[in-house]
């Protein structure tokens, strides 16, 4: 499958990126690095994940507390958002009703 993150997702991994850079030089770096790999596996895992809320997929990052939430169709995965596990489930269900 390929896989295609949308500008939303981008924007979340950039806003956790600065995150991460602001508390260690380098660590955005490795943030991004490892966040990359956990949305590339999906290409082979895409839709085996289970559907918490409407109809995403949510994958959960090896290394960090991030969800990535994504869908699948037409042999596409499409990541919507990257999103910060610590966060409060409404702030959650409104950021993902806002793709």
């Amino acid at each position: 499958m390929k896989v295609q993150i949308l500008d939303s997702a981008k924007a979340d991994l950039i806003e956790a990126c600065r995150f991460y850079e602001s508390r260690e030089a380098g660590l955005g770096d490795y943030f991004l690095t490892n966040i990359y790999t956990d949305i590339q596996s999906l290409s082979i895992f895409g839709g085996l994940h289970t559907n918490p809320y409407r109809f995403y997929h949510r994958a959960l990052s090896k290394r960090f507390p991030f969800a990535i939430y994504y869908t699948v169709a037409e042999n596409r995965v499409r990541v919507h958002a990257v999103i910060d596990c610590r966060r409060h489930p409404t702030w959650i269900r409104k950021h993902l009703g806002s793709t």
